[in-house]
């Protein structure tokens, strides 16, 4: 029996079958290459967004200041080109200033890396409650920064701080902890070290946590001890790692305000002598207290931009030798 055309192709049996798809027009495709192109740029356009106005422009827009003799309070009256520079390189409290920024840097440093490196090599170990201490440590670090201030400069208290009561408690005399520089360098050593010796350790344990255990397991058969282990293979494998931490340190060494800040009760000429004034407190003291030259801040701004550059710098090339020479 014959069967209708009409009848396949009617409401009651459903559509035909659909032919062959149509071939995407040229503009579709246009419009589909162009999102593959534009989609990634798209997507890590909000961090070149964000670094443009919050790092790029203060950057560029500093420079230019430090070329104008600029003032708060009397305008920007015209170029000077470099006398700003000349200025503060001539100044003598520029070269207090630095020369407390770097022996803070070296005072709260030295002693933060090394028991940092001391704790890491603790942590890596089997032991009880080991997620719970590893957090443990990192809680100095996410402590307020003047929460912390506060209560170190309350401790290093010249008439009633718990330093003072320790010391009288031994039969040592009390110490001025802000009328000295050595003093004063460490108590905000311990300020510093406090806050960031955890933070570090936990830097070093994912460092050491890398290295093979292999290793280990055949310098303990060759008798190797746990220290010769330890300075035979821990630290040359974590050298890129310490590098790091010290680059890291010196850039956080170099901008210094807060701790000595509020270990001075907030008076920003650190100490009666400037003892422990940074270069971080002398740019805000010269901007905003001292004549509010804008001018010449920016330039110290700008000195303390090169230093740490140059200690950038340095760290590159110790890391790119120490990784060379450890694939070599």
């Amino acid at each position: 029996m014959a069967t209708n055309v009409g009848e396949v192709t009617g409401p009651r049996h459903g559509r035909a079958p659909a032919g062959p798809p149509k071939p995407a027009s040229r503009r579709s495709v246009r419009v589909g290459r162009l999102d593959l192109r534009l989609s990634p740029y798209l997507f890590v356009a909000p961090f070149f967004v964000l670094f443009a106005v919050f790092g790029a422009y203060p950057l560029v827009y500093t420079a230019i200041l430090s070329t104008r003799k600029n003032t708060l309070t009397g305008g920007d009256a015209g170029f000077v080109g470099l006398e700003n520079y000349r200025k503060v390189l001539w100044d003598e409290h520029f070269w207090i200033v630095i020369f407390n920024t770097f022996g803070l840097f070296i005072v709260a440093t030295v002693p933060q890396l090394i028991f940092a490196l001391l704790i890491a090599s603790w942590l890596n170990k089997k032991m009880r409650a080991r997620t719970a201490i590893r957090m443990g440590v990192l809680i100095p670090n996410i402590t307020s920064v003047a929460a912390v201030g506060i209560v170190f400069g309350l401790i290093f208290a010249d008439r009633y701080g718990l330093a003072n009561w320790l010391l009288d408690a031994v039969g040592l005399q009390p110490v001025e902890w802000r009328n000295s520089r050595w003093s004063s360098w460490t108590a905000i050593a311990f300020m510093v070290d406090w806050r960031w010796t955890g933070y570090n350790a936990l830097i070093y344990l994912a460092a050491m946590q890398a290295i093979p255990k292999e290793l280990y397991e055949s310098a303990s058969l060759d008798g190797a001890s746990a220290a010769r282990r330890f300075w035979r293979i821990t630290v040359p494998l974590i050298q890129p790692t310490i590098l790091f931490t010290v680059i890291i340190s010196t850039i956080g060494g170099m901008q210094l305000f807060t701790e000595p800040l509020l270990f001075n009760y907030g008076r920003i000429q650190g100490g009666s002598l400037n003892e422990f004034q940074t270069v971080a407190m002398y740019i805000y003291e010269t901007t905003f207290t001292n004549n509010y030259n804008v001018g010449r801040g920016a330039a110290i701004s700008w000195l303390l931009f090169v230093i740490i550059l140059i200690f950038a710098l340095i760290n590159f090339a110790l890391v790119r030798r120490s990784v060379k020479g450890q694939t070599s």
